[in-house]
């Protein structure tokens, strides 16, 4: 592989600064570098990062093809910034045995642009009555550190408590969908004002909340490891900060679409605005968004949930939950929470690498952007601004919030161990 040098990048977003890549590795980084015969790349100010790592990716493969696979996910991954995602267990069949995973860990491997590190099923068929094969999980190829039945609860405390006590054998996590489910039979979207007024079926913020807090007190108990998906409630943020003023190893993820859409959108009753959790209100956005600067939430995870045409094409009641975001994450996050002063770059390094890759055991992804590190790199056009047009998505479905919407940022160019998976914003 041949060396690259990457002049004139804003790394973390400091002081412009030459990286320069050999093969897989960064052999360094300073003013001035030089190197004979190596591709020059004129960074221009831009803001390079580590590559991203999204804990929370739905590549629909094996089972709805339809909708996404492990090809089409990772080339979306790869054009929003992400050298590595982990894929959520729900599946068809489920991500339940070592065979499952292994497979969509070959498959990721296989295609090559992003790392895909499967995320293994709580429960037998995400069915909430018998633990998954977790640690067969764990010793397969894939090494599974991570297990979810997300877009369910674990909702049964002695399921969750066993599942606790199991993880923490070999030092994995269980990632839990808090969702009360007798709480929200048939809702549709957040319960306030807004649900009233449409006659909707509303979703308490308490069916999240309740499952948030039985579960910090079962990790204590236990002394594990549980990290709490999609975070969407200022009432969620409260536990979570209480628990960790407790010493209890919680860690907590918000996705984009909850930093910055609100349930006002509903009145539009375009299903593309319909996502478990639901959006919620904009006291409850600013409330994440301070938890996400101030460290209660620890993470931002896209749930890149990819739909078929048809399922959202439909009236609202019928219409699948879901939003993609793997393209337009960082652009969001650059809207919420750089521009109003909340985060800098190196705070979205933290946010959407560093921890990301920490909280799910992955080695070599979030690393700094230092000498001798693999070269995992994401370089950000900071001052582009345009309208997002997912006519141009490498995902399979085109179901974001943000259709015509101007976000700012673009990323321009993303190395996977040295090797462009993204150059001047298109698919190497």
């Amino acid at each position: 592989m041949s060396k690259i040098l990457i002049r004139g990048a804003k790394v973390l977003g400091g002081a412009p600064q030459d990286v320069l890549i050999d093969g897989e590795t960064i052999e360094g980084v300073g003013v001035g570098l030089s190197a004979e015969g190596a591709e020059v790349i004129e960074a221009d100010g831009k803001i390079l990062l580590p590559g991203l790592v999204d804990l929370h990716t739905h590549l629909r493969e094996p089972g709805r093809e339809d909708s996404e696979t492990v090809l089409t996910g990772t080339r979306a991954a790869a054009s929003g910034g992400f050298t590595a995602v982990f894929a959520m267990a729900n599946t068809f069949p489920v991500a339940d045995t070592a065979g499952v995973v292994e497979q969509v860990y070959r498959l990721g491997r296989d295609h090559g642009y992003c790392d895909v590190q499967p995320i293994g099923a709580v429960t037998v068929g995400l069915e909430g009555r018998k633990l998954a094969e977790l640690g067969a999980m764990h010793e397969s190829a894939a090494g599974v550190t991570v297990f979810s039945d997300d877009g369910k609860c674990v909702d049964d405390a002695v399921i969750m408590r066993r599942a606790l006590e199991y993880v923490k054998a070999f030092g994995g996590v269980v990632a839990q969908h808090a969702q009360e489910p007798r709480l929200t039979e048939g809702a549709q979207m957040n319960e306030g004002v807004v649900s009233a007024e449409l006659g909707l079926g509303g979703w308490p913020a308490v069916a999240e909340e309740s499952i948030i807090a039985r579960d910090v007190l079962l990790a204590e108990h236990v002394g594990s490891r549980v990290h709490i998906c999609h975070l969407s409630t200022a009432g969620s943020v409260e536990i979570v900060r209480w628990a960790k003023s407790r010493g209890i190893d919680v860690t907590a993820e918000v996705t984009p679409h909850h930093l910055l859409l609100t349930d006002e959108l509903v009145r539009s009753y375009n299903p593309v605005y319909k996502v478990n959790p639901p959006l919620r209100t904009e006291r409850d956005v600013m409330a994440l968004r301070e938890a996400l600067a101030d460290g209660t939430i620890d993470i931002v995870a896209t749930d890149h949930a990819p739909h078929p045409h048809e399922d959202k094409d439909c009236e609202w009641a019928a219409a699948a939950m879901g939003m993609v975001g793997l393209e337009t994450a960082l652009s969001v996050v650059q809207h919420t929470m750089v521009e109003t002063g909340l985060l800098d770059w190196a705070g979205v390094a933290d946010r959407m690498s560093a921890t990301p890759a920490r909280i799910g055991s992955l080695a070599g992804q979030g690393r700094p952007v230092a000498a001798g590190e693999p070269a995992n790199l994401t370089l950000l056009d900071s001052a582009y601004r345009g309208e997002v047009d997912p006519a141009g998505f490498a995902s399979r479905s085109r179901n974001t919030p943000y259709e015509g919407r101007e976000l700012p940022g673009r990323v321009t160019h993303t190395f996977l161990r040295g090797r462009a998976t993204v150059v001047d914003g298109k698919l190497a």
